[in-house]
């Protein structure tokens, strides 16, 4: 993301797991733990949704870590469908944030493995704050969320997502009565509408 972002390998239950990341000023409040778009379609790190929720967290006093599913960049093994990488995921909370106050985002296939995370976390753990973007509920099983972290979860899709149809998230959080935030005239990658995102994902994540 900047001059000032770490990267680094740690070990997970595929071998070893890329990660990035960066840190605010001062003492962070806690750690965010950030996941990518689907491995088969292109999605890292590196990915600008991504790098927009890091930068939302640094700016809201986090540390942002962002890391690669197995099989991406240097991270080993290969695509699991979803299970291997919410180990991987696992791996990177148990790394970098194994006590303390946590947050957790994801952003398409990276929203639904954010799921998974979160029912095996939850309540053993306490988790602050949930961002879910562009959430994979069409394609999908995406974990409901615990009526409990509701007040401490944003939601945010595209109006216009041509990957996952907004109606999709909508049938996913109605049940729950969760919230949706929908940005007007949004795609799936919310191209000149990145600042708008990193806004939303501050203003719930600011102390």
């Amino acid at each position: 993301m900047n001059a000032q972002t770490e990267s680094r390998l740690i070990d997970g239950p595929a071998g070893a797991i890329e990660l990035a990341i960066d840190r605010p000023e001062g003492a962070a409040r806690a750690t965010a733990v950030i996941a990518h778009p689907h491995p088969l379609h292109g999605g890292t790190l590196t990915n600008k949704v991504v790098q927009t929720l890091a930068r939302a967290a640094v700016l809201a006093g986090m540390v942002a870590v962002r890391f690669n599913f197995r099989g991406v960049g240097r991270s080993g093994g290969q695509y699991d469908e979803g299970r291997g990488e919410t180990d991987d995921l696992m791996a990177v909370v148990q790394s970098e944030a194994p006590a303390g106050p946590l947050a957790l985002a994801g952003f398409s296939f990276g929203s639904y493995v954010t799921s998974q995370a979160l029912q095996r976390l939850h309540p053993a753990r306490d988790v602050r704050e949930l961002v879910l973007v562009g959430t994979a509920a069409s394609r999908f099983q995406v974990a409901p969320i615990p009526q409990e972290l509701h007040a401490r979860t944003l939601v945010v899709h595209g109006e216009l997502d041509d990957t996952v149809p907004l109606s999709a998230v909508m049938d996913w959080a109605r049940p729950q009565s969760l919230p949706v935030v929908v940005v007007p005239g949004g795609g799936h990658f919310f191209h000149g509408q990145l600042p708008l995102l990193r806004e939303l994902v501050w203003r719930h994540w600011r102390p």
